[in-house]
């Protein structure tokens, strides 16, 4: 396998909807509606406007333009589109429509970050921390109007965006919105100041909306050198003040309706509502006429009392199927015709076959005590059997504050649930795996089928694994890693591996844990090398490298058929323990096996170009504390000779240079690299300084050097090739 065709290496363990649909579709349009009973000059003007235009006709309507979703102002609509409208959506990635622009400033109450946000927008570049939801986007897109010079020349920005390339490319844009920083793109510093000075070119200034996530916002500090602006609502009653300011501009009205209130509106403005609850408030404060809102029904339509009765409604309908399914189809199709609504009623109760019905009616189960007239059942399919609530309640447990996880291309936001006491998951365990020896079996059988795509599932099980180690002992303690060990599923070799580096941690069961990958390093199948391999780059190897290392080359056998799997994982674990620290442990072995035959040479040759990603630590061998400045310059005429290595090889030093042009210290080191392979020319070494030469960079490091070693090798001048000894004799060269 060369290196090229090699698959990029995560870790040890190893569709789309299709949408049928009529663009042409309007589920609007009503083929019976007669336009003889309307106004011609209006029915003239709906059509001038055009389709997929916002018309609004109502003659003596209080038409309110800034009752629109999200943050500080809202829709009172359900989830389905009901006829006649829908939700306005927001510009998330291109031009921000004048409209948004109006409606985040009517009624806008400035939070008290405001003015210190505007100061840091000065610079051109804010980042604004805060809970979605809560108005943070209404601040951002009116801070961007304030700091641009009152332009309505606004665009949004996906948080996939590269802002470390990013260029304007709108001259009329003098403002920014970016959703969030994509995990995958990594700013720093230097970057952050280029993008400055591109908004500054520009006459724009950019607002980056972060979530307000700790872990996050550490990594943001650190990693850029800048300080993010700390959003929070403005009180309840200061969203309500300036809201309502701008829906009733008559004042005497405005403190007519608030006398009849009087009380009630401190008790309705709780300090946990956020902006947009509070604009449903004013809303519906706004249109209730001359007389003013009756309180109580005020407070029977808000939306913020729905979390609280929700549970309660539920508990109510439980015995009723008829009603449950009735109440999960009103909530997606809310607005629309009763029809419809009653129809797609009977299609969810027949397609769901039962599952609605708390117990078990006639006929229902194969043993059901109904049919017999004894007492009804539960219903196991009952979809509302235990909520999340009653369940966490039950073993004492909540769901703590969510925060975001990242892969290596996008981020996920969790909720972990967590017990309320600390250490109580690994006593619950530990109790049950020494007290119920069935339990143990059954927890076993469970982790050895956990699907392969679950990859988040390993650590924690693993660990789990581990410390049953412990809890077992005797002299068979790690008998149920073996039994993960080897067998045939990825996931299950990838939870031994976390197993064993837990496992390893115990003083007393470390030496059967060497003694066993020892074992199945020499004696052990493809499946029990590869778990060994896996372990090396864990926890375990990272605490013994050099025990770690000549088990790796005791587990590389080749590439060849399922040894290619192994192989991947000894790659995998190489590169793992370099990244560690252990540089100079991983090369000097690097070093050794390459003067062996067999695999061990071919192991080496295939490792060295997946370390190159990287180059401050070979590149500070050239430097006076340097011990391996030799070895690499051999190492990378090898790889760069071999016809396997010198794509990845030759691609990973061209990147040195194109660093080299603006990171300064890698620039003497990487010409003295280049030096050293200009002395001896082989094909090679002759294709690097070629691709060198050849580069589109006018600025790349070491173009000069390349430019003068080609000239004087078409002269016939470099010095003769000298083979090194332990790298190849002259069987090795390449005419």
């Amino acid at each position: 396998m060369s290196a090229e065709e090699r698959p990029a290496i995560e870790g040890p363990s190893g569709a789309t909807d299709g949408l049928d649909f009529d663009p042409d579709f309007d589920p609007d349009f009503d083929p019976d509606f007669d336009l003889d009973g309307v106004d011609r000059d209006l029915a003239d003007r709906i059509a001038a406007w055009g389709p997929g235009r916002p018309f609004i006709y109502a003659p003596h309507g209080n038409i309110n333009t800034g009752s629109v979703h999200g943050d500080q102002r809202v829709e009172n609509g359900g989830i389905g589109t009901a006829p006649g409208g829908g939700e306005r959506v927001e510009a998330q990635d291109g031009p921000i429509s004048s409209t948004e622009v109006l409606a985040a400033q009517t009624g806008f109450a400035k939070p008290d970050c405001f003015p210190e946000a505007l100061r840091t927008l000065g610079t051109r570049l804010l980042f604004l921390a805060g809970e979605p939801g809560t108005g943070r986007r209404t601040t951002a897109l009116n801070l961007l109007f304030e700091g641009s010079g009152r332009s309505m020349a606004l665009r949004a920005l996906d948080s996939d965006s590269d802002l470390s390339s990013w260029r304007p490319t709108h001259s009329e844009a003098r403002g920014y919105l970016v959703h969030g920083l994509s995990p995958a793109v990594r700013l720093g510093p230097a970057a952050v100041a280029k993008l400055r000075q591109r908004l500054e070119d520009a006459k724009a200034v950019m607002v980056v909306l972060l979530p307000h996530d700790a872990d996050r916002l550490r990594d943001v500090v650190r990693d850029l050198d800048v300080s993010p602006v700390h959003y929070t609502p403005p009180s309840p009653r200061a969203v309500f003040d300036a809201r309502l300011e701008a829906v009733v501009p008559d004042a005497g009205r405005r403190q007519a309706s608030l006398d009849r209130l009087d009380a009630d509106l401190d008790e309705l403005l709780a300090p946990e509502l956020v902006p947009a609850q509070v604009a449903e408030l004013v809303d519906e404060f706004s249109q209730a006429g001359d007389d003013g809102p009756d309180p109580a029904d005020l407070g029977q339509r808000l939306s913020f009392l729905a979390e609280s009765e929700v549970p309660d409604l539920l508990k109510e309908l439980r015995e009723d199927a008829d009603a449950l399914a009735f109440l999960l189809v009103t909530s997606v199709l809310e607005g629309l015709d009763h029809r419809i609504v009653r129809d797609e009623t009977d299609r969810l109760l027949k397609l769901a076959d039962g599952r609605l019905d708390a117990v078990l009616r006639e006929g229902q189960g194969e043993q059901s005590t109904v049919s017999r007239g004894g007492p009804p059942q539960s219903n196991p399919r009952f979809v509302f059997r235990r909520s999340l609530d009653d369940l966490l309640a039950t073993i004492r447990a909540e769901c703590a504050p969510g925060g975001t996880r990242r892969t290596s291309s996008y981020a996920y936001t969790v909720e972990p649930i967590r017990f309320k006491r600390h250490r109580q998951a690994e006593t619950v365990l530990r109790h049950v795996w020494r007290q119920y020896g069935e339990v143990s079996g059954l927890l076993t059988e469970w982790i050895d089928e956990v699907p392969g795509k679950e990859s988040d599932l390993a650590e924690p099980m693993g660990r789990v694994v581990g410390l049953a180690t412990g809890w077992s002992g005797g002299r068979q303690a790690l008998r149920h890693i073996r039994e993960l060990a080897r067998s045939e599923h990825a996931q299950s070799r990838s939870i031994a591996v976390y197993a064993l580096g837990i496992a390893a941690q115990d003083p007393i069961l470390v030496g059967e844990v060497k003694h066993r990958l020892n074992s199945w390093s020499f004696h052990g199948g493809w499946q029990l090398r590869w778990t060994a391999a896996g372990a090396c780059g864990g926890d375990f190897g990272a605490a013994r490298p050099e025990f770690a290392l000549s088990l790796l080359g005791r587990c590389f056998r080749g590439e060849d058929g399922k040894e290619t799997e192994v192989a991947a994982t000894v790659l995998w674990s190489l590169q793992r323990l370099f990244a560690g620290g252990h540089q100079a442990a991983v090369f000097r072995k690097l070093m050794d096996w390459a003067d062996r035959p067999g695999p061990d040479t071919e192991l080496a040759l295939i490792t060295f170009p997946n370390l190159l990603h990287d180059p401050f630590w070979f590149l500070q061998q050239f430097g006076p504390e340097g011990e391996f400045g030799d070895g690499v310059v051999a190492f990378v005429r090898r790889s760069l000779n071999d016809q396997r290595m010198f794509a990845g090889t030759s691609r990973r030093l061209l990147d040195w240079c194109g660093r080299a042009v603006w990171d300064e210290p890698l620039r003497a080191p990487v010409e003295t690299l280049l030096i050293a392979l200009a002395q001896e020319m082989r094909p090679g070494e002759l294709g690097l300084l070629a691709a060198i030469d050849r580069s589109d960079d006018p600025d790349l490091v070491g173009r000069d050097i390349a430019r003068h070693a080609l000239e004087a090798w078409r002269r016939g001048e470099p010095q003769p090739y000298q083979p090194s000894p332990a790298f190849g004799g002259p069987d090795d060269r390449r005419d």
